[in-house]
């Protein structure tokens, strides 16, 4: 179990990695947006490759970040009956869940878009619109994609059973610990918060 535990904290740390600097995916996305307009309202020119570009990576850093959200239990859970559940038969749901749709999900998607994008990248196919860019780049997102996906199912899963096993603590609790951003904007606030020192009297 021990050896399992440390396939998951190896696996945690990795999506923590990629969720921690997708972000900058969305940052550069914004930026290209804002020059694509800029562009257009100054020069009247405007090219699908910036529109293209956006795209890409937006789909790189919603798909790369997946498996941080899974870390993070950020996702959308429609839980109606699970939390009545007892502890137990709450992980139990949580081990079918990843096991049984997780796990079968994301395999299927690798199988299916590995040659996909592999077949792109040795034919060199480009985008049908004017001024496209090529296509394997935003495909190989996909793989990537649900591929750190499913390696932090498996995290979660070995977690849920070591909880179980009395070795871990319950990993079906949402962390809370703030994020070195989350913390400086805090500090700034109560900074900003105290009152104004008064004017000395000369």
């Amino acid at each position: 179990m021990q050896a399992l535990l440390s396939l998951s904290r190896a696996i945690d740390k990795l999506n923590s990695f990629v969720g921690k600097y997708a972000i900058w995916l969305i940052f550069g996305a914004t930026v290209i947006s804002a020059i694509n307009a800029t562009i257009r309202k100054l020069f009247d020119y405007s090219s699908n490759a910036y529109l293209e570009v956006q795209w890409y990576l937006f789909a790189w850093s919603f798909l790369i970040a997946a498996g941080y959200t899974l870390l993070k239990r950020d996702h959308v859970r429609i839980d109606v009956l699970n939390s009545h559940f007892p502890k137990k038969l709450q992980l139990a749901v949580e081990i079918l869940g990843l096991i049984f749709f997780l796990t079968p999900l994301c395999v299927m998607v690798i199988y299916f878009t590995v040659p996909l994008t592999i077949q792109m990248f040795n034919t060199g196919e480009m985008s049908n619109n004017p001024g496209g860019l090529i296509r394997w780049p935003v495909w190989a997102a996909l793989p990537i994609g649900f591929t750190l996906l499913l390696l932090q199912g498996w995290s979660e899963l070995i977690k849920c059973i070591a909880f179980l096993a009395g070795k871990a603590p319950d990993p079906t609790e949402k962390t809370t610990d703030k994020t070195d951003e989350e913390k400086l904007i805090e500090a700034l606030r109560s900074e900003s918060a105290k009152p104004a020192a008064p004017a000395q009297a000369h």
